[in-house]
């Protein structure tokens, strides 16, 4: 059977995603121990990016989470959902 090309085309942009969190999160480490200088105008461009891309979703899990003194899973949580997602068309489309 052959792939319907709009799920192959969701279940790119959710791979796609995730790996922007990814990148997000190793960005925001080599930040935080001063690996990369946020005053080089390429890192701030990519973090002002990987920030405007990935904060929309993170914002209100953020809001639902309780303080863990600096701790943010967030990221985990939305990465967690975008597998289900994936696992979930993927389910869907095939039982069909």
């Amino acid at each position: 059977m052959a792939e319907n090309p709009f799920l192959w085309l969701i279940r790119e942009l959710i791979w796609l995603y995730i790996w922007i969190l990814i990148a997000t999160a190793v960005l925001s480490w080599l930040i935080a121990f001063n690996v990369v200088n946020t005053r080089n105008d390429v890192v701030r461009s990519v973090a002002n990016f990987l920030y405007a891309v990935t904060e929309p979703l993170l914002r209100p899990i953020r809001n639902l989470l309780p303080p863990m003194g600096g701790l943010d899973i967030s990221m985990v949580f939305l990465m967690i959902g975008l597998f289900f997602l994936d696992k979930l068309i993927v389910w869907l489309f095939y039982m069909m």
